[in-house]
């Protein structure tokens, strides 16, 4: 066997690992991003005016369709300004403005967050049908919540929220509703 048939068959093998990597690491990606139960449902997001990037909210389920006891609520950023990659919160942004403390029913099938920000309002986080819901009072209504959007002055621990505006569908009717709240 030659020197270059030697690399080539090398060259076979490693690009074939390689390529297996790839196709595992794809594979593997919820798992990663969201730990070992990649059972959410999509609750809301909060978008800004600094930029595209949105902070999405999920519910996190067991198996059995209830939500998970240790962690029934999860948020991570969406980057679109940054070719919409994931990334989790900082410490900063947990306990200071996109964070939440949750309080699960004893059922598992209802929680309540309460937001590091003062957005005006409670979020409840209930199942409806096969899906979980957030739900919030919208314009005096109880509503589904779509997202909040967020308008904002300064940068990190000096930043001061001009207003909230919250965007979402009745409960009861469906229709769309909209409301600012200045805090």
């Amino acid at each position: 066997m030659g020197v270059r048939a030697f690399w080539k068959g090398v060259m076979n093998k490693v690009s074939s690992r390689i390529f297996i990597g790839v196709l595992a690491s794809f594979m593997l990606y919820p798992l990663i991003v969201h730990g070992d139960n990649p059972l959410e449902d999509a609750l809301f997001h909060i978008e800004r005016n600094k930029n595209a990037n949105i902070v999405q909210y999920e519910a996190r389920l067991t198996t059995s369709g209830l939500l998970d006891r240790k962690e029934p609520v999860v948020a991570y950023w969406i980057r679109h300004a940054e070719k919409g990659q994931i990334k989790k919160l900082s410490w900063l942004q947990r306990k200071f403005a996109y964070g939440f403390k949750v309080k699960l029913d004893s059922e598992q099938n209802a929680a309540t967050l309460d937001m590091a920000l003062n957005l005006g309002r409670t979020i409840l986080v209930r199942r409806d049908g096969q899906d979980y819901r957030a739900i919030a009072d919208i314009d005096g209504e109880t509503s589904y919540v779509d997202k909040v959007f967020i308008h904002a002055r300064g940068k990190g621990l000096t930043t001061r929220v001009n207003y909230i505006e919250w965007y979402g569908h009745s409960v009861h009717s469906g229709e769309e509703l909209y409301e600012r709240f200045s805090p």
